[in-house]
């Protein structure tokens, strides 16, 4: 077993966190919040005054933060991760961030001697409890598989997308097209609505056809068919609009600077944005429908 330290614990690190201590790993946290960290401790884990202390005497470091800004001041600094941490640990941020910080991060951890892997996440806050998480990891080869049981221990699907940054890269693509999926799904049935077709009946053709998709069969935006959906939970937010936004500007920023057309990508942001502006952010991204329909 490994002793790790563990940085950000909200709605996903602290389920994550919970999921490497149930595994028998020594786990050392640090967060902002003081209730968060308390909690993890009631589970096992020490507490650790800094980010740079946590990540001080432990095998593995692992940080889960909100945006590119905060894990260049965690991994910086004097007192950052990178200057704390021991020879040898390796660094796993599964933060999803702008793809050049996190090769700027990178290098200056292999600089320092450190090997770094960005390995963000796709499963939620549920997949994150469950133990079921999809990792989509950048770095090198050695570091990837060093890594690997780490991941194990947190989620179930882990994937090696190449080198330092091709984890962010893996994450912003699938999330571009989950978000214009989900807008044409819940345009879809919309539409079905107001020409007198039956949701339930829409999806039992739609669902075995060609326009069959992830948003459909899985997280069905119109109420009904798909039970488990947050359209059957009054879209309280398993994956709120404000992080399906947070991910289609990421992926706009990306595009810019790769010169990659993605007008489908331009316009699913537009209208996530719409939503932001309505204060509609704090619902379920596929919430969307709702909007179409004038509820929101």
């Amino acid at each position: 077993m490994a002793s790790i330290g563990f940085i950000g614990l909200g709605n996903m690190g602290g389920p994550m966190a919970r999921n490497l201590l149930k595994a028998g790993h020594s786990v050392t946290v640090f967060d902002l919040s003081k209730d968060a960290a308390a909690a993890l401790a009631e589970a096992g884990a020490s507490v650790a005054g800094s980010a740079g202390e946590a990540a001080s005497g432990v095998e593995i470091v692992v940080s889960m933060l909100p945006a590119g800004r905060h894990v260049e001041a965690v991994y910086g600094g004097d007192d950052g991760v990178i200057a704390r941490a021991g020879e040898g640990t390796l660094l796993i941020d599964s933060s999803t961030i702008d793809v050049a910080t996190a090769r700027k991060v990178a290098a200056q951890a292999a600089n320092a001697g450190l090997a770094m892997v960005d390995a963000p996440v796709s499963g939620g806050v549920g997949g994150a409890e469950a133990g079921t998480l999809t990792f989509m990891v950048g770095g090198d080869a050695d570091a990837f598989a060093r890594a690997n049981p780490i991941l194990g221990a947190m989620g179930k699907n882990i994937f090696h997308a190449g080198g330092a940054g091709n984890g962010q890269a893996a994450k912003i693509c699938n999330n571009m097209l989950l978000g214009i999926s989900m807008i044409g799904t819940a345009e879809a049935f919309n539409l079905a609505e107001k020409l007198g077709l039956d949701a339930q009946t829409f999806f039992d053709i739609s669902s075995t056809a060609s326009g069959q998709c992830w948003s459909m069969t899985s997280y069905c935006p119109a109420p009904g068919p798909v039970p488990t959906s947050p359209a059957n939970n009054d879209y309280k937010p398993g994956f709120a609009a404000a992080m399906m936004l947070k991910d289609l500007r990421l992926a706009q920023e990306a595009a810019a600077q790769a010169q990659a057309p993605t007008p489908l990508g331009s316009e699913a942001a537009s209208l996530y944005g719409l939503m932001e502006a309505a204060g509609k952010d704090g619902v379920d991204f596929s919430g969307i429908i709702k909007m179409l329909q004038g509820d929101l």
